[in-house]
């Protein structure tokens, strides 16, 4: 459905998939993809080159940008250069950097090399992993790397790494524990009618065992 909005697909496609909603007062230049049951929000400028996944909501400006499926970047607030997971959350007036001050390129963690590398890349900007979700306000640095099931929140620039099942900010992490991250990431799940199977939850306890290294926080 498409209400009083403007789609321009001059420069590339758009695409809008079953059940997909368009609000009001949106604008949309394509390529673009707006998947199954997904909704753009009322006033939200997508410049392009971006996809939103299946049962997705977006607002606020988007540009060059994958969100996957049953996740939500539904207020205002910039995000660009960006991947963002499945049943990720974004809070109301989240931004990310997708460019550094001196234009110099992007450098993001290298799990392999355990070290920052370079991506090659002038624009990067967050990259954060299923079940993480972020407060209202919230500001990522450019080339940010987010694992699962993280909690980010407070004022001022997280680091770049923030490990998966980090509660936080940059003020300091602590470890968002296991039972608690997976009673949430049911609670998410059931108000859209999907339910955290036993595999699912063996999944994420196995990703929580991986990622103990990288919340050194836990060793002081």
């Amino acid at each position: 459905m498409v209400k009083a909005c403007t789609l321009n697909a001059e420069n590339g496609p758009i695409y809008l998939g079953k059940n997909s909603e368009v609000q009001e007062g949106a604008i949309i230049r394509g390529p673009f993809a707006l998947c199954e049951n997904s909704v753009v929000n009322m006033g939200a400028k997508i410049r392009g080159d971006s996809t939103v996944g299946p049962h997705s909501k977006v607002g606020g400006e988007i540009n060059n940008s994958v969100i996957f499926g049953y996740s939500n970047k539904a207020h205002d607030g910039f995000l660009g250069n960006s991947v963002i997971g499945e049943w990720c959350n974004l809070g109301a007036d989240t931004n990310n950097s997708n460019l550094k001050n001196n234009y110099e390129n992007v450098k993001v963690w290298s799990y392999n090399k355990k070290s920052f590398i370079d991506t090659g890349l002038q624009f990067c900007g967050l990259l954060m992993g299923d079940h993480s979700k972020c407060g209202i306000n919230t500001m990522f640095n450019t080339g940010t790397m987010v694992g699962v099931g993280a909690n980010i929140f407070g004022d001022g620039f997280p680091r770049t790494l923030i490990p998966s099942f980090a509660w936080g900010g940059a003020s300091g992490f602590a470890t968002f524990q296991l039972n608690k991250m997976l009673e949430t990431a049911g609670k998410v799940m059931e108000r859209r009618k999907v339910i955290l199977e036993d595999q699912d939850k063996e999944i994420i306890r196995k990703i929580f065992e991986l990622s103990a290294p990288q919340r050194i926080w836990e060793k002081k």
